[in-house]
């Protein structure tokens, strides 16, 4: 049974790399983290990169299922006696599909961890008698591909953009209580770009598109940061493009992303 003293976390998927590890490593140092992704190993290396790393708990969940997830978290909220006051999805997956080769099964995963397993969570977040009305604020990473288009991206960004529907909605449904906000990352070097950024040329053509130069996984972080503090309490229902002025300097065909 609860009682008046459960502690109060951040909950931000896909903390293992990319975003979610950045993001995690920045709110540590004021804020008890619930860290969530596929590999305990890799979680671990992350936990043991933020500050006060023995406050912060590791759930080791993959997200392209979403049989009993939200289940689950229900049951890990009651075990530590903990709850969510601030929810950050930035797991994501990306996968390159021409529309004469879509296979469904790998859309469908592809759907499950960029925005099913979102709304999933979100499910027992916002109920009063699981969270005890503590959630403040939900950031959805989304991105840049919902402004661009892009050769084999078509299933990739009508995710990201139903994730984009998703914080819209929700900035009405769960105010004044709830903030819900997405940020579109340019292209960032983090691993789920590695093989793209050893390509030469391919960075060259980031440089010639983005009018500040390469960005990092940090900046994003910052801006997840500040959109989950006092700093932001009325900023709601935004879409934060966070690109290095990509959008703006677009060139007519785009072949990559982020």
């Amino acid at each position: 049974m609860r009682t008046n003293m459960a502690e109060t976390y951040t909950l931000i998927t896909g903390a293992s790399s990319g975003f979610g590890s950045s993001i995690a490593q920045k709110m540590s140092a004021d804020r008890r983290l619930i860290l969530v992704g596929r590999k305990a190993e890799t979680l671990e290396k992350v936990r043991s990169k933020c500050q006060f790393p023995e406050r912060h708990l590791i759930w080791v969940r993959d997200l392209s299922s979403l049989d009993g997830l939200g289940e689950e978290l229900i049951a890990l909220l009651a075990a530590k006696n903990a709850t969510v006051n601030h929810f950050v999805h930035s797991a994501g997956l990306l996968t390159i599909q021409y529309a004469r080769a879509i296979e469904m099964p790998s859309v469908m995963q592809l759907f499950n961890v960029n925005v099913f397993s979102a709304l999933e969570l979100m499910r027992p977040l916002v109920q009063k008698k699981v969270n005890q009305g503590a959630l403040r604020s939900i950031t959805l990473i989304s991105s840049v591909a919902t402004r661009l288009g892009a050769a084999g991206y078509s299933a990739y960004a009508a995710s990201k953009g139903a994730v984009n529907g998703i914080s819209l909605s929700l900035a009405v449904e769960l105010a004044p209580t709830v903030r819900v906000n997405c940020v579109l990352p340019g292209i960032v070097g983090t691993e789920m770009n590695t093989e793209h950024f050893a390509n030469p040329e391919f960075v060259k053509s980031v440089m010639d598109t983005h009018p500040l130069g390469l960005g990092q996984a940090e900046d994003v972080a910052e801006t997840v940061e500040f959109l989950a503090s006092d700093r932001a309490r009325w900023i709601t229902g935004q879409e934060i493009v966070v690109d290095g002025g990509r959008v703006i300097n677009s060139p007519p065909r785009l072949t990559k992303v982020g």
